[in-house]
């Protein structure tokens, strides 16, 4: 299988500064967490049209599914599946009082930026957000899906692709060895 330029160009940048496994975990744990942190205060208002209910978080959910589409169906798909569960997490912390579900917010939200800083010390390698902060906040939870599939041994093709791209960059950078 060969991935399109645009999601190969995309895997790679992201891959090429998650290799140590330790930030990969991390991470894993983090951008959910991150998001949880963002879905929360989101699910803290409802809109109502007609007879159908819906929040901010399960549209933000809904857009970032549509923005996945463009780049790989499957791996959109799946962050659908996992997206929308976490939205109905967050529904539900976001139904508990204002305090304690702000609080749990918050503590998602910077808990795991702090997490994802702390991999990448480990990784010893610049966080995207620093360099690329919308870019980042769009394509992580995009990258957890990815993630997933190699845990799990699925796309290996594709997986073998990107560490390909990755080692041509590497070589063709300047200060390589």
């Amino acid at each position: 299988m060969k991935a399109d330029g645009r999601l190969m160009d995309m895997l790679t940048g992201y891959a090429a500064s998650h290799q140590h496994p330790v930030n990969i975990a991390v991470h894993m744990i983090g951008i959910p967490t991150i998001m949880l942190g963002v879905l929360i205060p989101l699910s803290w208002m409802t809109i109502s049209v007609n007879d159908f209910s819906f929040t901010p978080a399960q549209i933000v959910v809904f857009g970032f599914f549509v923005f996945y589409l463009t780049l790989d169906v499957l791996f959109a798909m799946v962050f659908l599946v996992f997206g929308l569960a976490l939205s109905v997490l967050a529904g539900w912390i976001a139904a508990t009082p204002m305090a304690v579900s702000g609080t749990i917010a918050a503590v998602c939200f910077f808990g795991g930026y702090a997490a994802q800083f702390a991999g990448h010390a480990i990784e010893k390698s610049m966080p995207v957000l620093v360099k690329h902060p919308i870019q980042a906040n769009l394509a992580a939870p995009f990258f957890t899906v990815v993630e997933m599939f190699k845990i799990l041994g699925l796309r290996d093709e594709l997986f073998n692709e990107v560490q390909q791209q990755i080692a041509i960059r590497r070589q063709d950078s300047p200060g390589s060895s």
